[in-house]
């Protein structure tokens, strides 16, 4: 397969992370079951995964109670990647571990992507790819922060303004080489280290992420107020 006079020479696998609970959202279902323009909006990432000729089997972390839901709704939308769902875990970083169990020996690099960020793009899966490809360890999508940064201290007092022109909001997908993801996680449960995202595993053991510069639709559906972000 081809992109211009770019050959794919190597395997991805895409994790979709499909197993929050979402409470913020005041829903009494999971967030990533929230239908956006008549579909849930997990939909919208797993077809961005589908349609890729960057990845090559999809793997999805859900609830238990709804593996056989999401196993149907692929069926009827003609998802024909989906190698399995699996069930996720307490935290979301035992959920991706679990998937990351299941990613076939066959599969080169790792693809991780949040199920409530409906905004996925072809180019994120194609520059992550190539980013790999250099050799990097890590490739995040993510924005520059915009918003002037203070860390404060634990009676809320300002400890310090940070330099936001080196401040980057992390989103997802992020990907790596799936031995070198492996090795992170298998560390992380070593060191009963919890991280806030995928690469923070990676980046502990003192390999170079590279982030890919994203665009700020790529919303994170997480309290109400982000649902007014789906129809702009």
């Amino acid at each position: 397969m081809y992109s211009g006079n770019f050959e794919i020479k190597k395997r991805s696998s895409f994790i979709l992370a499909c197993a929050g609970v979402g409470k913020r959202m005041q829903l009494d279902y999971p967030k990533q079951f929230f239908e956006y323009q008549g579909k849930p909006l997990f939909l919208s990432p797993l077809l961005c995964a589908e349609k890729s000729e960057y990845v090559q089997e999809i793997i999805i972390a859900s609830q238990e109670e709804y593996v056989e839901y999401i196993i149907k709704l692929c069926q009827e939308e003609g998802v024909h990647k989906l190698k399995c769902v699996v069930v996720g875990g307490k935290e979301r970083q035992d959920s991706i571990y679990a998937a990351l169990k299941k990613v076939g020996e066959k599969m080169d690099y790792v693809i991780i992507q949040d199920a409530v960020r409906p905004f996925c793009k072809e180019r994120y899966l194609r520059e992550a790819y190539e980013v790999l490809q250099e050799g990097y360890a890590g490739a995040v999508v993510g924005v520059a922060v915009k918003d002037t940064v203070k860390q404060i201290s634990e009676e809320s007092l300002v400890q310090e303004t940070l330099n936001r022109n080196i401040l980057f909001a992390a989103h997802t997908p992020q990907a790596f080489p799936k031995d070198i993801l492996r090795e992170a996680y298998k560390k992380a449960y070593e060191d009963k280290f919890l991280g806030t995202d995928d690469s923070s595993l990676v980046e502990r053991l003192g390999y170079s992420v590279k982030i890919i510069k994203g665009d700020y639709d790529n919303i994170k559906v997480t309290t109400p107020e982000d649902l007014k972000m789906l129809n702009r």
